[in-house]
């Protein structure tokens, strides 16, 4: 995982209206006797004048691994009249006990004790905002619903309201295999790591040989819960609305793989909301890329003295969503800037969409449906070509020309446009079908289609068949009857130009975002008014001069750092043209750093290789590897993870094989398998 950290000095600011005084480390107690560890930027003289409060509670560790991005946001809010603190939940850091699972019961407990402790400090006026990206993101939402009557108001970014149904575990019902096992491994090495020992003292050896021994591979409970069950209604906010009073700030990006949340939040919470989508990845909108970025700190401070400070800052006198409809670019793995203008809507849904309608036709989309009946071919390769699933802005993330990925599915091109069409919403593929298989994946893209020949990816969704009617209660594909499913796709904000085509494009494999059925399906689709394209059309009825345009990004500066090695990105398709196996190979090297404040250094290397044969689903096999060093000159640790995932006909298995060194001499070195039974998947 990276954090970005803009390099640049533009729009840093040295000064603020109050002077911050920096606390590395103080310890909230639990009413259990474990002690969370936490760090705080607190405005000069604020235990005479108290202020309100700005808390992110992250696994995270603020002592080097988002020491940087917090250098240029905490500080930012502390000088401007709010005290900020960065808590290492339970676990993690420098925090004691132990973190079982993500979004746990104790989590949510342990935050309503640490808004408890917040309350009684004699700096803290006991009003307190939320603010967090990503995990940050959804426990802010969890603990919102809790309604400790601290928390005043929230700002949640790339975030979800549905554990389950749009996290990176399952999608549409089937096993999101890019996304499950990385994801895992990713919090198996982060969760080994040792607390420091300036912080805890002698105690940390010990303490880190307990979190070695008891902190289990997250993967082993994701995958004993392949429906969607009460494991993942728990901390789902979507089950109830209503439990969320306060009002909720809800941000996202449209190169984030979070930002069908936002559109839900803002249509079912019943208290002050606002929404925000640009064209970002998965990171805070003054340094995300794709640009442009915006003064968000500054509108963090708007959000934050109108509901913290109560002072009207005419906020909430603006549309409640306000949206970056995107300008069509040709495919690339990255971009600096995405092109297109801001629109602003009132509510969602909005009356300015309307449902626009396409057919399927002999490999065209067509207005009024034929009736014919076509068998989707199957190639267990179609995906590879379908970029990162959540994006944080690296070089090689994004979706490249879906050209090749064209030719491996059933692919629907419909005629050159007369006049720009603008989508905004959920587009939805309905269609009516026939299964030779009890078990069956679904996936549809949606591409735009230049002049020039390119296949840009605008948007895509996926389903696993014995999900179509409920994702708690799967069944069998009927053999051989009709059915009519739909797959609802990504919401997006894109505009298709004049002279551009919309492609659509149908296939029972997606690899390696879709986890393959056990069996190669024969999928016959049935082209008549059942089966169409759905388009939520847009009518941009936003005047320019109604927009106020955001203010230039501003930033704390950037904490000191060294770089002792520079980050890297490769990401490569390798093809066996004997064995007929697809590889891809993505490694990243976040390079390492040492911070001069505490003499921190830190640093990672990680790479995922997704194999698989044509022909064979049950080749389909994920390899997670990582290596990630913490120390100081006298004073080094190293973790080395290793995870698999593979599959036959009737289970998944799983291994977990963790060591860890203190200098060059191994404490820990083991490795756990696991295999469960095949949900319906």
């Amino acid at each position: 995982m990276v954090f970005n950290v803009r390099e640049s000095t533009r729009g840093v600011k040295q000064e603020f209206p109050h002077e911050v005084e920096v606390t590395d480390h103080v310890w909230i107690p639990m009413s259990d006797g474990t002690r969370l560890s936490a760090k705080l930027w607190i405005p000069r003289g604020a235990t005479a004048n108290p202020v309100p409060v700005i808390l992110e509670y992250l696994p995270y560790r603020k002592n080097e691994f988002t020491a940087l991005r917090d250098s240029i946001r905490h500080p930012y809010f502390a000088g401007h009249g709010y005290a900020g603190i960065r808590v290492d939940m339970r676990g993690c850091g420098d925090s004691e006990g132990i973190i079982y699972d993500e979004y746990a019961q104790q989590e949510q407990d342990d935050a309503l004790e640490v808004l408890d402790w917040i309350e009684k400090q004699d700096w803290s006026t006991g009003s307190v905002g939320m603010i967090g990206k990503s995990w940050g993101g959804f426990n802010g939402l969890q603990v919102a619903a809790l309604q400790h009557p601290a928390l005043k108001a929230i700002i949640t970014l790339c975030s979800t309201d549905d554990r389950y149904a749009d996290d990176v575990h399952y999608k549409g019902g089937a096993l999101l295999a890019s996304d499950m096992l990385w994801w895992a491994s990713t919090m198996l090495v982060y969760n080994a790591r040792p607390a420091d020992p300036e912080h805890v003292g002698e105690a940390w050896r010990e303490n880190w040989l307990e979190r070695l021994e008891k902190t289990p591979p997250f993967v082993e409970e994701w995958m004993r819960h392949q429906r969607r069950d009460g494991y993942w209604k728990h901390g789902s906010v979507c089950e109830n609305y209503d439990d969320i009073k306060i009002p909720v700030y809800a941000v996202g990006g449209w190169a984030d793989g979070y930002t069908n949340a936002v559109f839900r939040l803002i249509q079912n919470l019943k208290g002050p909301k606002k929404g925000l989508i640009g064209p970002w990845a998965h990171e805070y909108p003054e340094v995300a890329v794709p640009g442009p970025q915006i003064g968000f700190l500054q509108e963090c401070l708007r959000w934050w003295d109108q509901w913290l400070k109560e002072e009207e800052t005419g906020i909430m006198d603006e549309p409640v969503l306000r949206i970056w409809l995107q300008d069509a670019v040709p495919p690339k793995t990255d971009y600096a800037v995405r092109p297109g203008e801001w629109v602003l809507e009132d509510s969602w849904p909005t009356p300015n969409t309307e449902e626009k309608s396409f057919y399927l036709g002999d490999r065209q989309l067509i207005q009024q449906p034929v009736g014919a009946k076509e068998n989707l071919m199957t190639h267990q390769q179609h995906g590879l070509y379908a970029g990162v699933y959540c994006p944080f802005g690296q070089e090689g993330d994004m979706a490249s020309d879906q050209a090749i990925e064209n030719g491996l599915s059933n692919t629907f091109t419909g005629k050159e446009l007369q006049e720009e069409l603008a989508i905004l919403g959920f587009p939805k593929m309905q269609i009516k079908l026939q299964c030779d298989k009890k078990r069956a994946n679904l996936a549809v893209r949606l591409c735009d289609l230049s002049p020039f020949g390119t296949s840009k990816l605008i948007s895509w969704g996926q389903l696993n068949l014995t999900h179509r009617n409920s994702h708690e209660f799967p069944e069998d594909v009927p053999v051989g009857e009709e059915v009519t499913v739909t797959v609802e796709l990504d919401a997006i904000g894109y505009k298709v130009p004049k002279g551009h085509r919309l492609q659509l494009s149908v296939a029972p494999t997606y690899w390696p975002h879709a986890w393959p059925a056990a069996e190669e399906a024969q999928i016959q689709i049935i082209k008549d008014e059942d089966t169409k394209l759905i388009l939520p059309a847009y009518s941009n009825k936003t005047r320019p001069e109604d927009i106020i345009p955001f203010k230039h990004p501003e930033t704390a500066a950037v904490m000191e750092r060294e770089v002792l090695r520079e980050s890297g990105r490769t990401r490569e398709i390798r093809h066996n043209t004997v064995t007929n196996e697809w590889v891809l190979d993505d490694f990243s090297d976040e390079g390492c750093r040492r911070l001069p404040s505490n003499g921190l250094e830190y640093g990672s290397t990680n790479k995922n290789v997704y194999r698989i044969t044509e022909g064979d689903p049950l080749s389909a096999s994920v390899q997670c590897d990582w290596t990630l060093t913490v120390g100081r000159k006298d004073w080094q640790t190293r973790l080395e993870s290793s995870s698999t995932m593979v599959s036959d006909a009737q289970k998944f298995y799983i291994t977990s094989q963790l060591k860890a060194l203190e200098g060059d001499k191994v404490v820990y070195d083991t490795c756990r398998t696991f295999e469960v039974d095949r949900d319906f998947m």
